[in-house]
């Protein structure tokens, strides 16, 4: 007589991973839809957003709001301007933060994990607290109402994270393979360039995402720092209350689009990371 086979843990691992896949898909349609939603609306007529109800399909697509967005005053500087604070703020915060980070990683020194907790003060505070000061600081210098001045606000505000990202994703790197490098006769600079930052580069790749998008999606520092030469957030925000329904949903596209573009360049080193780094 055969003993019975206990299924219990199969059917255990089937349920956990059912509910898994059920937590990724819920996770994902929280995220895509008012995506879609806000590209529907961009992406259709005038007349279609007046309709009711309202269509959750593209039937009546055109790109007559999107280019009446793009031609209105002011938008394509800001678009130029967004661009230039964004990749500025990523540029200062990894020159600055990834020697940081892989300090931290590497060196052990008194009040270490103090200093790791004081890094987060900074996030800490409301945004205003520190553009307010910084906008007085920056007219004494002669830099407000500039690019500049906005990359110095969002540097400030990515370099905790940019810093404890860096510094997590370096003691991933084992450092039995610095040390095999510096006696094969490399220097400490060497080893780091040649065998410790490729390996790193998918995590760094991360923290340069979440530099990007907070730098682009930031509205109320750009606001208080710039009156002419703002950012796409801020001077949409300037715009929005005498604007129309049309114009609000191709301003969100325009905001949204660019992030994704940016995110979906740096994937592969983010998929790296997930089946490397991490692991």
């Amino acid at each position: 007589m055969s003993t019975p086979v206990d299924t219990t843990p199969i059917a255990r691992q089937k349920r956990n991973r059912f509910l898994l896949q059920a937590a990724c898909i819920a996770v994902s349609l929280f995220m895509l839809v008012p995506i879609y939603l806000i590209s529907l609306a961009a992406l259709s007529t005038r007349d279609s957003l007046n309709q009711f109800p309202l269509s959750l399909l593209p039937t009546n697509l055109s790109v007559e709001t999107l280019n009446a967005f793009l031609g209105s005053t002011g938008i394509f500087g800001a678009l130029g301007n967004s661009l230039i604070v964004g990749l500025g703020t990523l540029l200062l915060a990894a020159v600055i933060g990834v020697p940081a980070g892989y300090a931290l990683a590497r060196y052990t020194f008194k009040g270490k994990d103090p200093y790791q907790l004081f890094l987060l003060f900074t996030r800490a505070l409301p945004i205003v607290v520190l553009s307010v000061p910084l906008a007085r600081l920056f007219l004494t210098v002669d830099i407000y109402d500039t690019t500049y001045a906005v990359i110095l606000l969002h540097t400030a505000l990515a370099l905790p994270t940019t810093i404890l990202i860096s510094a997590s994703v370096f003691l991933s790197v084992p450092i039995d393979v610095e040390e095999a490098a510096r006696l094969f006769g490399c220097t400490p600079l060497g080893a780091f360039a040649r065998v410790v930052l490729p390996m790193a580069l998918p995590g760094l790749a991360a923290a340069s995402i979440f530099t990007f998008v907070m730098s682009w999606n930031e509205v109320l520092g750009a606001s208080i720092l710039t009156l002419d030469h703002r950012t796409l957030p801020a001077q949409v925000l300037s715009s929005l209350s005498d604007s129309p329904l049309a114009y609000r949903f191709a301003g969100g596209f325009a905001l949204v689009i660019p992030s994704i573009i940016f995110i979906a360049l740096m994937r592969r080193y983010l998929t790296n990371m997930w089946g490397s780094t991490i692991r």
